[in-house]
């Protein structure tokens, strides 16, 4: 299928037009007949029987390639719960981690050559990713005037002097700056990728990771099929249910994508991790959710900290810390002493046994004048951290 997107037509990747793997798609058929009550025999698999050996794990099996069906329903009843909206739950895509959803992402919707922004500063896996695939990244360079957040005059610059840009990665609450968009700064960006026909990647990983003002008429943010059915929504259960190390992720795919990507996922990685499938079913409830909210409340208690302790630190701009759990700032006065984030960054750890990321992954032109710093860690670990780095340019 072929969809317009305005003046020109976005298409599933050359690349991707591989067969599936037949045992893959026959497997998804028979857990789908036996969720039906038929008494399936399987002789399809090249996959053990299940029986535990003592003292070890029970053993899993493969599911489909893009995940069992409950959970992805259950995905597809998450945004209906969070957001009022209505996702197909063939549409979903279960995935080795939000990162196995990019890279196969990409490779379904990007042939070698294409052009793909992203802003900068931003997840550098992003970009590592594309480069590895042969993809042509377009940097757009941010700054606190644009919240660090790609806008439309920036796209039509960047294609002004590249070329039109088959995609544009966005991220809100974005890594490292922590900046959201807006629903209207958002519906900005959809409506210019459709007037130009550029497929609208949307990384929502920390969405419910988020710090409001009272009265936010979207107060875990705006996913962006709200606003498109044709966006491509990336997601994880890593950041606000807390499950990095299970390594589970998700997409929600345009009707174009979903054969592509499922041929891909059926060779490349068989099938999502079985256990962390059945766990994730847990992740739905009121009671999961809940407990999940009070984790972000300490998350937000642990931002105070740093933005009550930041006039002593003085640094330089940072950016707005709207959402995920980190603040970005530039270094400002401690360049003079220290040259660059990266020295700062080192001399900090082995001065002071405090550990934060300097700015140059995220922002390889001009990078090396900030700092990220992760709140994840908590209030106490946040605080002593604080107090450790105030000594250290005390002295």
């Amino acid at each position: 299928m072929t969809i317009h997107g305005g003046p020109r037509l976005m298409q599933a990747s050359k690349r991707s037009a591989v067969p599936a793997f037949e045992v893959m798609r026959i497997t998804d058929q028979i857990a789908t007949r036996r969720a039906a009550g038929h008494d399936v025999v399987s002789l399809c698999a090249g996959e053990p029987s299940a029986r535990p050996t003592p003292g070890t794990l029970k053993p899993a099996g493969y599911t489909g390639p893009l995940g069992t069906t409950p959970l992805r329903e259950g995905i597809a009843g998450h945004y209906r719960n969070w957001y009022d909206v209505a996702v197909d739950p063939r549409s979903v895509a279960v995935t080795t981690g939000s990162s196995g959803a990019f890279q196969l992402v990409f490779l379904a919707a990007f042939d070698p050559g294409d052009r793909v922004a992203l802003a900068s500063p931003g997840y550098p896996a992003y970009r590592n990713i594309l480069t590895a695939l042969g993809v042509q990244v377009v940097e757009i360079p941010t700054s606190i005037e644009t919240r660090y957040q790609p806008i439309p005059a920036l796209l039509d610059a960047a294609e002004a002097e590249h070329g039109h840009l088959a995609g544009l990665v966005i991220a809100s609450p974005a890594n490292p700056t922590g900046t959201m968009l807006s629903r209207a700064d958002l519906t900005g960006l959809v409506d210019w990728c459709r007037a130009h026909g550029t497929r609208l990647i949307s990384d929502e990983i920390y969405h419910g990771i988020t710090f409001p003002e009272a009265g936010d008429p979207d107060p875990r943010g705006v996913t962006a099929v709200e606003l498109d059915p044709h966006a491509i929504v990336i997601n994880s259960f890593s950041k606000y249910w807390g499950m990095t190390g299970w390594r589970l992720g998700w997409a929600l795919l345009p009707e174009d994508l979903v054969g592509p990507l499922e041929a891909l996922a059926s060779n490349f990685a068989l099938s999502p991790p079985a256990p962390a499938q059945e766990l994730a079913m847990t992740a739905f409830t009121a009671e999961t959710y809940a407990e999940r909210d009070l984790v972000v409340s300490g998350f937000a208690r642990a931002r105070q900290l740093i933005l009550d302790a930041a006039p002593a630190l003085n640094w330089g701009v940072a950016a707005p810390s709207d959402g995920a759990f980190y603040y970005y700032s530039e270094l400002g006065p401690q360049l003079e002493r220290f040259g660059t984030a990266t020295a700062y960054a080192q001399a900090l750890l082995e001065q002071a046994d405090v550990a934060l990321v300097p700015g140059v992954d995220f922002d390889p032109i001009a990078g090396d004048r900030a700092v990220r710093i992760s709140y994840a860690a908590g209030e106490a670990a946040v605080q002593e951290a604080l107090a450790r780095i105030l000594a250290f340019q005390a002295r």
